[in-house]
This record gives C-alpha cells, sequence and structure tokens, in this order.
C-alpha cells in the first residue's frame, strides 16, 4: 500500500508491544456479509467459529474489536444476546471498544451481528465512507472495526462472501473482492444485488467494498501457467474515463512480469483497479480490488510528464505485485508490515527498472532513500527489524576490524 500518516489528533496514543502478542483462540472459517447500501447502511455479519482449544475443558473468550458501530442485534447459534447478558462491550484508552462473548462450548459455532454505520457522515475515510457519490472502504490497517464487530487483527484469516444491495440509479456499480457470482435486479427495478465470493483466506485489512456510478476501461490477459483468461477492468467516474489507458498498459505488463520474473500467476477471473478523488491512501492492494487515488491512476499525454506515467507505472505494479507479496502470503502482526511491504517494494523497483533504465532508477531510489528514509531510520519510528540488523551488522563491521561510524 502508498500510505499517509494517520492522524491520532483525537485518539490518546497507546503502547503496543511485541511481547504482548497472543494468538487468537478461534478460527473465523467463513465471513458472510450482507451490506443493504444508504445513507444508514445496515450490515449483517455472519461467522462460522472454530475453537483452537476444542480438546480442552477450558473456554477461551471470544473478543471482536469495534469502532463507532451502532449494534443492532447479536446472534450467538440462533440465540439472541444482549449487552450485559451474553455479552460485554469495554471502551480502551484509544477509543477503540471491544466486544466479549463466552461460547457456552468448543463446539464450532455461528455468530451472527448486524449493525449500522452512516458511511456520508464517516469524514475519516477509514472503514465505510461516501464520498462525491460513491461508497468506499478503507480496511488497513485498522477500519475494518468500522464495518461491524470482528477480530480486526492480520493473523486471522477468513474467506468470505459478500452479498451488497444498493439503489440502482444511485449506484449501479457494486464490486467486492474476488468473483462475481450472481447479481440481480429487484422486481420494481429500484434496487439490486450482487454477490461476490473470495475462495482464498484473507485478513479483514484486506477486504474491500466499492459501489456507485462508475465506468470501466476493459480489457483482458491470458496467463502463459495456466492459459486463463482474467478479465480487467479500471474503474473510474465518467469524467475521468479517457485517462485510464496507460494504467491499463502498465497493469499488463504487470501481470506478465511476474510471470516472467517471479513465476506467479494471478489466481483468480477477474482483477479490478478503482480511481477515486477522495482517498486517504495514495493505493490499496485489497484482494483484486485495488482502491487508488485518482492521481495515481488518470494521466493523458497533454497534461501528464514522464515522471507521472513511471510513477503511475511503479504504483500499479507494487499494489498488484501484493497479490502474492502481501495478500496470499501476508503478516501475522503489523510488526512484521516492513517485510510484506519492503519485499514489495523491491520487486516494483526490479519492475520499474527492467522496463525502463536501470541506472535511473537507482540513482532515484538512492535519492528517495537520502531524503527520506534516512531521516526516518534515524528517528523514533524505525522498525525494531532494522535496529536488530544494524545492531547485527555493526557487530560483524568490528569484528572483522572495520571502522564502525
Amino acid at each position: 500500500m502508498i500510505r499517509r500518516a494517520l492522524s491520532t489528533a483525537t485518539r490518546t496514543p497507546r503502547a503496543v508491544k511485541l511481547s504482548d502478542y497472543t494468538p487468537f483462540p478461534y478460527l473465523i472459517d467463513n465471513v458472510h456479509l450482507a451490506f443493504n447500501l444508504g445513507e444508514t447502511t445496515t450490515i449483517t455479519s455472519t461467522l462460522a467459529i472454530t475453537s483452537k482449544y476444542n480438546n480442552s475443558s477450558k473456554i477461551q473468550p471470544l473478543e471482536l474489536d469495534g469502532q463507532e458501530l451502532s449494534t443492532v442485534n447479536v446472534e450467538l447459534a440462533g440465540n439472541t444476546l444482549t449487552e450485559g447478558n451474553g455479552y460485554t462491550i469495554t471502551t480502551k484508552p484509544d477509543g477503540d471498544k471491544i466486544m466479549q462473548i463466552l461460547p457456552p462450548s468448543n463446539e464450532p459455532f455461528e455468530l451472527k451481528i448486524q449493525t449500522t454505520v452512516q458511511p456520508r457522515q464517516n469524514t475519516k475515510l477509514e472503514g465505510l465512507y461516501q464520498s462525491s457519490g460513491t461508497y468506499c472502504t478503507q480496511c488497513e490497517a485498522q477500519g475494518f472495526r468500522r464495518i461491524t464487530w470482528y477480530p480486526d487483527r492480520p493473523d486471522v484469516m477468513s474467506k468470505f462472501t459478500v452479498h451488497m444491495t444498493g439503489n440502482t440509479k444511485e449506484c449501479p456499480i457494486l464490486l467486492s473482492n474476488g468473483n462475481l457470482v450472481e447479481s440481480s435486479v429487484s422486481s420494481d427495478g429500484e434496487t439490486h444485488s450482487a454477490v461476490w465470493v473470495d475462495p482464498f483466506a484473507k485478513p479483514a485489512y484486506l477486504f474491500a467494498i466499492v459501489a456507485g456510478d462508475l465506468v470501466a476501461l476493459e480489457d483482458t490477459f491470458v496467463t502463459k501457467p495456466s492459459n486463463r483468461t482474467v478479465d480487467l477492468k479500471i474503474w473510474t467516474q465518467a469524467h475521468n474515463a479517457d485517462k485510464t489507458d496507460f494504467a491499463m498498459q502498465s497493469l499488463k505488463e504487470s501481470f506478465l512480469w511476474d510471470e516472467d520474473r517471479f513465476r506467479l500467476e494471478y489466481d483468480l477471473d477477474i482483477f479490478q483497479i478503482v480511481a477515486v478523488d477522495d482517498f486517504n491512501m495514495g493505493a490499496m492492494e485489497n484482494k483484486s480490488l485495488n482502491v487508488f487515488n485518482s492521481r495515481l491512476v488518470l494521466a493523458t499525454p497533454e497534461t501528464a510528464t514522464d515522471d507521472d506515467y513511471e510513477r503511475i507505472q511503479g504504483v500499479v505494479g507494487h499494489e498488484y505485485f501484493h497479490n502474492w507479496t502481501g495478500n496470499r502470503v501476508t503478516c501475522r502482526d503489523w510488526f512484521q508490515l516492513s517485510l510484506k511491504e519492503g519485499l514489495t517494494v523491491f520487486r516494483d523497483q526490479e519492475f520499474t527498472a527492467d522496463l525502463n533504465s536501470r541506472a535511473v532508477k537507482r540513482i532515484a531510489d538512492v535519492r528517495l532513500l537520502r531524503s527520506s528514509q534516512f531521516p526516518e531510520d534515524a528517528g523514533a519510528m524505525v522498525s525494531k527489524i532494522k535496529k536488530r540488523m544494524e545492531s547485527k551488522h555493526a557487530k560483524e563491521r568490528h569484528a572483522n576490524g572495520a571502522l564502525v561510524v
């Protein structure tokens, strides 16, 4: 993901330590999400849950994250729960809330939760929001908890089925992760629905939906290893429809390069990019449904520079390459963020170098390191991984008699 710094103006900073990590005690085998989109959007989440300790007599509490949610109904194995009688909700110092449920046994069970949110009033642009008429989500790193109660952590991976219903005129296009398996229109034509299924388990931070009045540039790519045809679509608002040709070219080059260089084949029937004007990240690698800030997708020869084209090529490649380095192979916790991002940055750098000038790319990368990365690594935000590597290399240089500066 190409990201920006998160605002903490309204939240109390809270130290999170790697030493506090504990495995989640449950498997969320399948997630079914039903969205009824509108000014007040209703989300019904149905979770198929299995305890990791089904051979133990001790029952572990199930803890779900939530933020700014209105909880309508909670059902455990068909029985309605109420706050204080079946579940509790506590507020952490940083403003997040935790719903805690103690299941009656360690047998597999189903949990159904209905919540409502106000997408148009969500000015944080995290979770589900609506801007310029388009519904959009941003879930990395912890935005999914603004959609429904869920263990919002990257080591909880589930298969998602998404059922979306929206007004036909307001949002004629309904998109989510995975493959489109069903679509329908109501008898009066006022609403329509779409069902998307992602067959690969993913963490909640890679979940996405987009719904609005959008148009697509469409193309296909035939994978060489399996000779499969993948549908490619880049969605924009109508006034930007003529500015996506180069992004599509870059996407097809990314598919081909990843097959040739790393023997990595795309694994679904469709890959989509959505360009939106109101997006608080540069771009996000949601599984099969990348969401971009428009400035990193749109270009025309009349206004774009060579740097603009190379930036689009690199970012399109970066988010596509995350399909494997970050999506199918993801991080256990957010202390490992530098691993998935660092490896994918290396891949997009090699991609740009192979398609353009390797020497020029190297010079540009070193300039970026000197101007941005070095000052960051000298500050408080440096990752522990890098600190350990620097310490290890310093000891090696000292042992070899090298001057340590």
